[in-house]
């Protein structure tokens, strides 16, 4: 089982993530490149960073449910989005996913994202 760790003498998490994730030698890991919000059955995105946010969690689970894994075994992530002011509202969404033990995580404002997308997140698995 992996592991969070938390250092009394760093930063705490300003977001839904951990300081860091302790991955088991020997485990299976996935790395799942990112993942526009893109709706699979039409090819089209949602406008609002909520419902965009949604789509790109769950293309996600769907990848991780593929693997034989779930939001449980995310050990890091990386969220990017077009416009850091989006960042509470994308914090709320991404916390329904995560209600117990967040993975490590990243979060970066870009200059663009493809098709014009905003946001866009991968994930590292193990288990």
């Amino acid at each position: 089982m992996n592991q969070v760790i938390a250092s009394p003498n760093a930063p705490k998490a300003v977001g839904p993530y951990s300081q860091a994730q302790l991955v088991p030698a020997g485990s299976q890991v996935l790395f799942i490149s990112g993942q526009l919000p893109i709706n699979p059955a039409d090819g089209q995105m949602p406008e609002s960073i909520q419902d965009q946010t949604r789509q790109s969690m769950s293309n996600l689970s769907q990848i991780l449910a593929e693997a034989g894994m779930s939001f449980d075994d995310v050990v890091k992530t990386t969220v990017l989005l077009a416009d850091i002011t989006d960042f509470k509202a994308m914090n709320e969404v991404y916390a329904e996913y995560f209600p117990a033990q967040k993975p490590a995580r990243v979060c970066y404002q870009v200059a663009a994202l493809p098709m014009g997308a905003k946001v866009e997140i991968d994930a590292t698995a193990a288990k």
